[in-house]
């Protein structure tokens, strides 16, 4: 098959700026490239973790309020060592729609948060490969 790995998640934003102030400070990604100046119709920004570059976030952002909605995407999750840590740093920051932990059947515990524009976020603690 020549589909090898997930490219990157696309998340439209309304102010590139404060989304990527976000996804940096909060979420511990680098930003990688910003296509587009302020003021032109769709603005791009990729970011990814640091040493793992395999994946990436896209920032989507639309000038132009006319422009037809597209698909949506659920969530973004993203691996959390420490959930109950993770979980109080963003208490502690004061973000929005912010759940509790909750656990699945195989050990397995996350919870939800929203970005800036009302994104649904998740942090997620596997048991799977340990």
């Amino acid at each position: 098959m020549a589909v090898t790995k997930m490219e990157h998640i696309g998340i439209k934003v309304d102010n590139l700026e404060r989304s990527l102030q976000f996804y940096q400070e909060v979420i511990g990604l680098n930003l990688q490239d910003i296509l587009g100046e302020p003021g032109d119709e769709v603005r791009l920004a990729f970011l990814s973790f640091p040493g793992q570059a395999s994946v990436e976030v896209e920032l989507i952002e639309r000038v132009f309020k006319e422009l037809p909605q597209e698909g949506r995407v659920s969530h973004v999750a993203f691996t959390a060592d420490d959930i109950e840590a993770e979980h109080r740093r963003i208490a502690g920051l004061g973000i929005p729609a912010l759940t509790g932990i909750s656990l699945l059947a195989n050990g397995s515990r996350f919870f939800f948060f929203e970005g800036p524009d009302g994104e649904k976020l998740e942090f997620f603690e596997s048991t799977r490969g340990r």
